[in-house]
Parts: structure tokens; C-alpha cells; sequence
């Protein structure tokens, strides 16, 4: 195997995204409503305007807002009522002077009327007119047609990795397929003679598997889908038996353990020999996770990444390289970020960056402090407490207490 520099975590990203270029999805279309957690492939745009008419946000009276013009409680005006809009049927009357029509929330607005005057604000004169006690001006408790979304217009954005609220806009909008991108397939490969099942007594010694459920869950959230999840023994038979088989099926394929310079650490050598690319990167500039690995097989199209085995290392990294990476090849916005003030000092870690989990919490004068979940990377509580992490610079001497730093927020 070639033996490379620890690269920073830039030039890391850099080669990954260099040698993984053609690994852009192809595109599917999908019924919206199973759209959660997929990436549009496409912008969408509007067929018909949303709402489709004008339509009252209270019950009242759909009136001419100059009928209304210097009306109040002590000054009424008198408006001959014509009828009224039933809920999810057309307006058939149209309004001139001097006229209203009762219209629901949500009802269409009748022709000739601009304004909607509150029921609160009316009073039964007899069976064919009101008063209005209350002056409206026009579009006063009204939406618009194509208010919402205009006929024409973008409102989905290509990369947009879908929400509920999204496909609730769709709905509203009459989309009913949609254009994704077909979501990576991933293999989660944990390795480790100490490894045991999370459910059932363990014996001294044995630890219980976590990075093949975090790993997997971590995929997921990321619009992934994890073709295989495998617990292994430290056999280097066994391990490059799974990554060649898997790497048939997968898109990614994610070692966790054995990716350092121990006796056992097998992973580097077995990605080399697997992927005609070869090992590109071993070892990053960052805390934690500078035992890592990326690989690539142009022949298969796999990316094949191995990650440190402690599992706050193993997330982190899984974000930094393999998350940014597909959200680069998808038009993905990043995560989103805030300012937060530091609360105490943290020293660097000479010559690396630094990936720091921090608990955010409103201070007394309304600025976000970013708290330090300090801990090692074998802590999986330390993920738990965190709202996000900041990055530090390689050369960066440290935080310290009062400054100000971007969080990015899981």
C-alpha cells in the first residue's frame, strides 16, 4: 500500500470529491407523499396558482372596501346582503355598491368584492342587510390567488432534501410526482473481537456494537440507504470477503475499527488491494478521527471509507466526509449554522483541526453560549448532550472564553 501524508481535512475533501466525481445519482421519480428525507432532483415549479382564487381568513362579509371608507362603531354603514359562498363551491354573485355576501373562512370571494369586514364587526340590520361597524381597506383578511405560490414560479429548489412541510407545499400545489435523486446505497461494517450484540449479557471485556446501528441511522437522516449492516471478528479473510462482496451492492462501503497501525488494523491494506484507485487519503488532520481512511473503486463506482472504531469519531467523520460528499454531488445546502459565544477555554490539538461538540444555551443576554461537551471519543454521551460541533483551524491555538464561533447544527 502506498504510504500518504496526513492530508487536512480540505485536501481530504478535495480528493474525495476528485476521485468520487462521477458518483452523481441518477434520477427517479417518486410519489410526493414518499418523498421524506429524499433530494430533489429538479426544481419544481407551479402549474396553477396556490390558492387557486381569492379566499376569506375569517368568517364575515365579502364587501367593497370603499363601501367602508370612514365607517365605526358610532358611524355604521348599511349593506344590502345577496347571499352567501358555501364552503368548497364556486362564488355565483357578483358584488356592486352597497353590497355583501357572508362568506366562511376559507371561502371564495365573490366577483366585485375586495376586502373581508369580520362577523364580529357586522350586526344583523334585518333579513337583507348589516351594519359594518369596522372601516377595512382592500385585501383586509383576504389571500390572494397565487398569494402562496404563483403560477410559474420555483418553489422547490433542486437539493432540497425533503421535509414534511414540503410535502404538504406539494400537496397544495397539485405535484404528485416528483424528481429524486437515487439515494446511495451503504454498507455498515463494524469490526472488532470485542464486539457484542445490544441485546443479551456481555462477558468482562466485551463491548457492546455501536457504529453499525449510529452509522446506519446517521445514513438514513442523510437520505441514504443501508444495503447491509455486518459485525465482524478482527479476520482479515473475513473483512475482505464482506467489503469485496458488498462493495458489489453498495454505492459506500464504511469500515469502523481497524483503520490505524496496530497489529490487527487491517482495513487500509485490504481497500488498497480492492480498488483499482487505491487508498487516497490515510489519515486526516483532525480531532478525533485521524486514523481515517478513503479509498476508491472506479471499476464498481464504491467509495470505500474506513473510520476510526470510537464512535463520537466514527459519526463525526461520517459528516465531515461522507454526508458533505453527497450533499456536494446532490446541490445540498450545508447544515445550518449559528454564532455561539464559548464558555470556556479549549486548548488546540497542535497541528490538527478540532471538531468540537458544543451544548448551545440562551445566556442572560440573548446570545447562544456554546458550551464544550468535553470527553473521549469512545463517550458516546458526549453526542447525546451536543446541539453541534465547530471546527478549528489546523493551526488554530485554541477557543477561548468570550469569542464568538460558527456552530454547525446537527
Amino acid at each position: 500500500m502506498r504510504l500518504l501524508n496526513v492530508d487536512t481535512i480540505d485536501e481530504a475533501r478535495g480528493k474525495l470529491l476528485e476521485n468520487a466525481a462521477g458518483k452523481i445519482p441518477g434520477v427517479e421519480y417518486i410519489d410526493f407523499s414518499k418523498g421524506r428525507n429524499r433530494v430533489l432532483a429538479e426544481d419544481i415549479t407551479a402549474a396553477e396558482n396556490v390558492p387557486g382564487f381569492n379566499k376569506s381568513t375569517v368568517d364575515g362579509y365579502a364587501v367593497r372596501a370603499k363601501d367602508t371608507q370612514g365607517v365605526s362603531e358610532s358611524i355604521p354603514v348599511f349593506l344590502d346582503v345577496v347571499g352567501e359562498v358555501s364552503m368548497g363551491e364556486a362564488a355565483a354573485k357578483i358584488i356592486f355598491p352597497g353590497q355583501a355576501c357572508y362568506v366562511p373562512t376559507g371561502g371564495m370571494l365573490p366577483e366585485g368584492a375586495d376586502s373581508v369586514v369580520m362577523i364580529e364587526h357586522t350586526e344583523k340590520f334585518d333579513e337583507n342587510s348589516i351594519a359594518v361597524y369596522d372601516s377595512v381597506s382592500v385585501g383586509r383578511n383576504v389571500i390572494s390567488a397565487g398569494e402562496d405560490i404563483g403560477m410559474g414560479t420555483v418553489f422547490l429548489r433542486k437539493g432540497t432534501l425533503m421535509r414534511p412541510q414540503d410535502t404538504g407545499v406539494l400537496a397544495s400545489a397539485g405535484v404528485s410526482q416528483i424528481p429524486v435523486f437515487k439515494p446511495w446505497k451503504v454498507t455498515v461494517i463494524s469490526t472488532g473481537d470485542e464486539l457484542a450484540g445490544a441485546d443479551g449479557a456481555i462477558k468482562p471485556g466485551q463491548t457492546r456494537d455501536i457504529n453499525t446501528h449510529s452509522l446506519s441511522a446517521a445514513a438514513e437522516k442523510n437520505g441514504f440507504v443501508v444495503a447491509e449492516k455486518l459485525v465482524l471478528k478482527d479476520d482479515r479473510d473475513a473483512i475482505k470477503n464482506a467489503i469485496s462482496k458488498t462493495m458489489d451492492v453498495s454505492d459506500v462501503v464504511i469500515v469502523s475499527g481497524g483503520s490505524s497501525q496496530g497489529d490487527k488494523d487491517y482495513t487500509a491494506d485490504i481497500m488498497d488491494e480492492l480498488s483499482d484507485v487505491g487508498v487516497f487519503t490515510h489519515g486526516i488532520a483532525v480531532k478525533p478521527g485521524k486514523p481515517t481512511i478513503l479509498a476508491y473503486d472506479g471499476k464498481s463506482g464504491t467509495i470505500l471509507a474506513g473510520l476510526p472504531g470510537h464512535p463520537v469519531a466514527a459519526l463525526l467523520i461520517f459528516e465531515l466526509f461522507i454526508a458533505w460528499l453527497y450533499r456536494q454531488l446532490t446541490c445540498q445546502k450545508e447544515p445550518k449554522k449559528t454564532i455561539a459565544r464559548i464558555t470556556e477555554n479549549v486548548p488546540s490539538a497542535g497541528g490538527k483541526a478540532t471538531c468540537m461538540p458544543l451544548e448551545l444555551k440562551e445566556g442572560s443576554d440573548g446570545v447562544y453560549d456554546a458550551i464544550p461537551v468535553l470527553g473521549k471519543s469512545g463517550l458516546m454521551t458526549v453526542l447525546t448532550r451536543a446541539d453541534g460541533y465547530t471546527l478549528t483551524d489546523t493551526n488554530s491555538e485554541g477557543l477561548k472564553q468570550g469569542e464568538f464561533v460558527e456552530v454547525t447544527l446537527f
